[in-house]
């Protein structure tokens, strides 16, 4: 007779077995996980870290000792000004919060002073940093740390003071150059290249901020090529090591103990550190340098143009690729460019053998080129590749540099002439009388006198009393010559138009 195991003994046994076996798997697992030491970290991991933080270490203490600390006193000075307000230098300068207070809501009183009546402005001390450059003495730093200044100390990193002397600057750049006398040789830092600079490569900081001589801070750069509109002439050098206010002059190193950048200027609200700092490029430095010592000033050549970046719409209308080139808009009578043929539409891609991307590329390799240097120029014209000759000359003063600009007193002029629905504009005779109104006596085109609400014209940017210079690759003087180049554009392709402004010359693309 077959035995029957009953089902709910049959059950307990399942579930007592099962129980069993993970209890027992849990033991085994259990021994396993602790009887298994955590595995050392590979020893080459290690080496290669060791080799990394020595790299910081060596490049930080060949720095320190070329790194100073310059103390500046400005002398208390008598300045005219209205009520209690100071008019004079601000006092706030060369801090962080310079900027804040350069805003005409600000104002600064001292002293009871009435209307028209002399008052005096208190002294000012500042502290920054700088760089031995050459073991004569020369100390490199930025010009807002040494402007206006009466008495310029360096502190070296071992204590000793000197007063420096022969001080020469160029606010262009923020960068200057001083001289002190020690006596002896001292330790300098080689300006290394910052071309070869990429986006990720390690640097360090060195400076003294908020006082605290010989601090180093570690990143790496985050971006090349940074404009800022307090520097007209510097493109920048985009870090994340840590510089905070002190830190300007002081140089950004490389790992082999080279200046790549000095450090110049924050990214701040708060006027501290929130990682974004800037630093003049060594290169840059270099040329600067080398002329503040051989000369006193720097020279710089120009060749007399307007440009802007190639992109968009423009670049579509002047077959232009991606970002090669830079379109000149204008060219300044008598000026090298001028004389050398360039025209407004050409597009500047190559100077001196060199590819332009941008106008600050450009800018760079023209205002370097000798005095008198003949250089070549490849440009885009009308699609076509054409080469010019072009002999650079010293950049004229301020002013004189400025392309001119015209205020019109009057808008419009006359009125009769041609009305174009499709575009949304109406156009005049650019006649003797309107043309001195105006602004534009030197120059040939047609008036603009009217443009429609939400029209193609309206959306490029065109208003009533601009010119109108050139449609397409045509040159227009008339109204008839106006009406024919536009006979045949369609607004869906787009229509490039050269228009002058009273803030100079403009090129613009209509489309529906």
């Amino acid at each position: 007779m077959e035995r029957m195991i009953p089902r709910t003994r049959s059950r307990a046994w399942a579930i007592a077995a099962l129980a069993t076996a993970m209890a027992l798997g849990g033991v085994v697992w259990q021994h396993h996980s602790f009887a298994e030491d955590p595995a050392p970290a590979p020893s080459v991991a290690l080496e290669h870290a060791d080799q990394l933080s020595l790299a910081f270490r060596k490049a930080a203490e060949s720095a320190i000792p070329t790194v100073v600390t310059i103390e500046t006193r400005s002398k208390p000075r008598m300045s005219q000004g209205k009520g209690r307000q100071f008019e004079g230098e601000n006092p706030f300068k060369g801090t962080p919060f310079e900027d804040f207070f350069n805003d005409k809501e600000f104002q600064f009183h001292f002293g009871p002073g009435q209307n028209g009546r002399s008052f005096q402005s208190p002294g000012r001390e500042g502290m920054g940093s700088g760089v031995i450059i050459d073991k004569s003495g020369i100390v490199l730093t930025n010009n807002h740390v040494v402007s206006g200044a009466d008495e310029v100390t360096v502190v070296l990193s071992d204590g000793r003071k000197f007063t420096a002397s022969d001080i020469k600057t160029d606010p262009e750049t923020d960068l200057a150059v001083l001289r002190i006398k020690a006596g002896d040789s001292l330790p300098a830092a080689k300006l290394g290249d910052s071309d070869k600079l990429q986006i990720g490569d390690w640097v360090i900081a060195v400076g003294n901020p908020f006082g605290l001589n010989s601090t180093v801070s570690a990143g790496i750069i985050s971006g090349k090529g940074r404009e800022l509109e307090s520097n007209r002439r510097a493109s920048f050098i985009q870090t994340d090591a840590a510089i905070n206010p002190g830190n300007s002059g002081g140089p950004l190193l490389n790992l082999r103990g080279e200046i790549v950048g000095i450090n110049t200027a924050i990214a701040s609200n708060s006027g501290g550190y929130q990682g974004i700092g800037f630093a003049i490029p060594s290169n840059q430095a270099k040329w600067v340098t080398s002329q503040l010592i051989e000369s006193g000033v720097v020279k710089r050549a120009y060749l007399g143009v307007a440009i802007r970046e190639v992109s968009g719409e423009l670049a579509e209308q002047l077959g232009v690729h991606g970002r090669d080139g830079v379109l000149v808009q204008e060219v300044t009578p008598d000026s090298p460019a001028a004389k050398g043929g360039f025209e407004p539409g050409d597009v500047i891609t190559q100077y001196a053998g060199k590819a332009i991307h941008s106008p600050r590329d450009l800018q760079h390799l023209v205002e370097r080129t000798p005095i008198d240097g003949k250089e070549t120029v490849k440009v885009l014209r009308d699609g076509k590749p054409v080469e010019l000759s072009v002999v650079v000359k010293p950049l004229p003063t301020e002013g004189a540099a400025q392309l001119g600009s015209s205020e019109p007193e009057h808008r419009g002029g006359n009125h009769s002439g041609f009305k174009s629905d499709e575009l949304g504009v109406e156009v005049s005779e650019l006649t003797k009388d309107n043309a001195e109104q105006l602004g534009f006596k030197d120059y040939q085109g047609v008036v603009i006198t009217e443009v429609a609400p939400d029209s193609a014209a309206a959306k490029a940017g065109l208003s009533e009393g601009m010119l109108i210079m050139k449609v397409g690759t045509h040159a227009v003087k008339s109204l008839d010559e106006f009406k024919a180049a536009v006979k045949d554009l369609s607004l869906d392709k787009g229509i490039l138009l050269l228009v002058r402004t009273e803030n100079g010359n403009r090129f613009l693309v209509l489309k529906r």
